[in-house]
């Protein structure tokens, strides 16, 4: 079996084909011959050795795929030849993969295996965070940073959805116009900005605010969040240390948390891959949400795929095909 693997020496990562054995599953498991696979930026984060893989789970990237069943383990709705895609904790970037029954979601025949794949990380983090973390109803409004992002796109129109008001940030024209058409209401450049928070509250505040940016955005998100708002961290790609002043986080009684996906129970999982089957794979088929995919490389380009997602360029998903 091919599969991508990772090594760091000398603090150089490195990405390369190899062949190892096809992955055995256990009870309560699919093997699924993978088609596609969604590339997402804690793939880099562990590539480069920030990031590990949890006790148990494949070293190997890859956190989302789309495929066929091979194999099933104990109990199961799925059988062998079934189209699914799904959450994974690692081990996508193969050709075959295990992924936990509880977690597979049948791909209706309306998605090709490129958006099957490009669907679940983003999908179950946006509805993870805005709705079962978030609390976000009807009126309530939502500042979504790296709006373009997968994540971003995803949480944008969840947020339409759900009747919430969402803004984003970006760091583009091109950027700011997609986050526009997939129903942000309002939306800033971050790179023609000193501070955001005058601009948010110009707009009349955020009760939520979705950031994967981290410490540098610390101070700024408090000042932009209104009374009782919740900030919710989902990463920290421009640092993980700042300065808090709790004074304003007493005054305004905020919520501020991190949250991660990989790490989540089981059931957790289960529980929204559920929601995605109930209530976003409906949405899509009617037209009232749309899937991003910015582009499809081959698992042979994966270096290329990576570089891509690091230039920042990707208006969406970053998808790779295996053949």
């Amino acid at each position: 079996m091919r599969a991508v693997v990772q090594a760091s020496a000398g603090g150089v990562d490195t990405l390369c084909l190899d062949e190892i054995e096809k992955p055995i599953p256990q009870d309560g498991q699919l093997l699924v011959r993978v088609r596609a696979v969604g590339v997402n930026r804690a793939d880099i984060v562990q590539r480069e050795g920030y990031y590990p893989a949890p006790p148990g789970a494949s070293p190997i990237l890859g956190l989302e795929i789309a495929g066929e069943v091979e194999d099933v383990r104990g109990a199961s709705r799925f059988k062998p030849g079934d189209a699914v895609m799904g959450l994974l904790s690692g081990g996508g970037y193969a050709e075959y993969a295990v992924l936990e029954s509880q977690l597979a979601i049948p791909k209706p025949k309306f998605l090709d295996w490129a958006q099957a794949a490009s669907l679940p990380e983003a999908w179950m983090t946006a509805w993870f965070n805005l709705v079962e973390l978030g609390h976000l109803v009807e009126g309530q409004t939502a500042l979504i940073h790296a709006g373009a992002s997968g994540v971003g796109a995803a949480a944008i129109q969840l947020a339409r959805l759900l009747g919430v008001r969402a803004f984003a940030s970006v760091g583009s024209v091109d950027k700011m116009e997609f986050c526009r058409q997939l129903g942000a209401e309002q939306v800033y450049n971050w790179r023609e900005l000193s501070a955001f928070s005058p601009i948010v509250r110009q707009w009349g505040g955020a009760d939520l605010i979705l950031d994967p940016v981290g410490g540098p955005y610390l101070a700024e998100n408090i000042a932009s969040l209104n009374a009782e708002g919740v900030l919710i961290c989902i990463g920290v790609m421009g640092g993980a240390q700042s300065a808090l002043n709790l004074a304003h986080v007493l005054m305004k009684r905020l919520t501020v948390r991190g949250s991660t996906l990989r790490t989540q129970p089981l059931d957790v999982k289960g529980r929204l891959a559920h929601a995605i089957e109930e209530h976003i794979l409906p949405a899509i088929d009617a037209g009232v949400l749309k899937l991003t995919i910015d582009s499809v490389f081959a698992l042979e380009d994966v270096r290329e795929a990576h570089q891509y997602m690091e230039s920042n360029r990707n208006l969406g998903k970053i998808v790779m095909g295996i053949i």
